[in-house]
């Protein structure tokens, strides 16, 4: 019997075309290779390269536009607000927490990173550039909404609710009369509403010039008959402006001066100011011959309360301002974010 010559393996697809049979051919991509030849690999597409158009994932766009948006508004609160004043410890104590657990993040894709360097180093191969992704943008947004609302809540709390706070900490005094009443018997006073017969006395005001000019004016009694302001003792209590006199003339018109139902104060607690009102009352004090044993220094105002909650309110506006502010800022650097994250097929 004749037995007919054949190769050795009868699977040739299996074993790539070795073993004395020959060669078969197979289809890839339109071109025709031999059975255990690789098909050449396709060229790698630039990191910069237009990719194909991809399905759009709404989550993390929403995620990077709420969170530092929401981080923004809960540090610029407590910076802002009553906590800061009662609490200083505890209040930079939670704004740290928030910062650590940005950094934390921040550290995981640093740690990433390096153990994808590290990868590619073990397996000879050079590092790939790793392409931007919503976790990074969302990390870097929130460090930087955190140093805005540390920044912002500070002004805002320095400039206007500090000063709310101080004049809600202090007392209230009504019925005060300015020739009976001795400053250091109202030290403690926020708001003080005067007698109905007292009065500024224009005549025996003064301005000290120090870059600004610093304008006071003694507070005293007026007459019924005359119509007059008497004379007193002591000139304790002083209404105070700013940079609304001359320092060579006794032309007081700060706040409510011209206004002759004016009768109360707010008192000043700019403790950068004190000294320069100083200076002026000892000019008042040489220049009319009177006495100021112990000063105080007051807004003339019609209403102590509503200048007080004056600072409350631009506290609370300048807070929605920056809430609203940051929103559009956020939003903007998202859609920024979204057209170059589709330019680059990481959408």
């Amino acid at each position: 019997m004749n037995v007919q010559q054949g190769p050795c393996f009868s699977r040739p697809g299996l074993y790539g075309g070795f073993g004395g049979f020959e060669r078969g051919r197979q289809e890839a991509g339109g071109q025709v290779y031999d059975y255990g030849a690789t098909a050449p690999m396709k060229a790698a597409t630039p990191f910069f390269a237009r990719g194909q158009r991809q399905r759009l994932n709404v989550v993390p766009i929403f995620q990077c536009l709420f969170l530092p948006w929401l981080l923004f508004c809960g540090i610029y609160a407590l910076v802002s607000f009553e906590m800061h004043y009662t609490s200083p410890g505890l209040c930079w104590a939670l704004a740290g927490l928030a910062l650590f657990f940005v950094l934390l993040c921040g550290g995981y894709l640093v740690v990433a990173a390096w153990f994808r360097s590290r990868e590619a180093a073990y397996r000879g191969g050079e590092p790939s550039a790793k392409s931007p992704s919503w976790l990074t943008f969302l990390v870097v947004s929130s460090l930087v909404a955190w140093l805005l609302a540390v920044v912002l809540g500070n002004l805002n709390f320095w400039t206007n609710m500090q000063q709310y706070y101080d004049y809600t900490n202090l007392n209230e005094y009504t019925e005060v009369n300015p020739a009976r009443m001795r400053g250091k018997q109202l030290m403690d006073g926020g708001r003080v509403v005067f007698t109905n017969n007292s009065a500024i006395d224009l005549r025996r005001s003064m301005g000290f010039k120090n870059l600004d000019t610093y304008c006071v004016a003694p507070i005293t009694i007026r007459s019924p008959s005359a119509g007059t302001e008497l004379p007193l003792q002591t000139y304790d209590f002083w209404a105070v402006g700013l940079d609304c006199c001359t320092s060579n003339a006794a032309d007081f018109h700060c706040g409510d001066f011209a206004s002759r139902s004016a009768h109360q104060g707010l008192r000043l607690l700019r403790d950068d100011q004190r000294p320069f009102f100083r200076l002026a009352v000892q000019q008042a004090e040489a220049a009319h011959g009177i006495k100021a044993t112990h000063p105080l220094f007051f807004y003339w105002t019609n209403d102590a309360t509503a200048e007080m909650n004056f600072f409350r309110d631009e506290g609370y506006k300048y807070f929605l301002v920056g809430m609203l502010a940051h929103f559009g800022w956020q939003a903007l650097i998202v859609a920024l974010a979204v057209a170059g994250f589709a330019k680059i097929g990481q959408l």
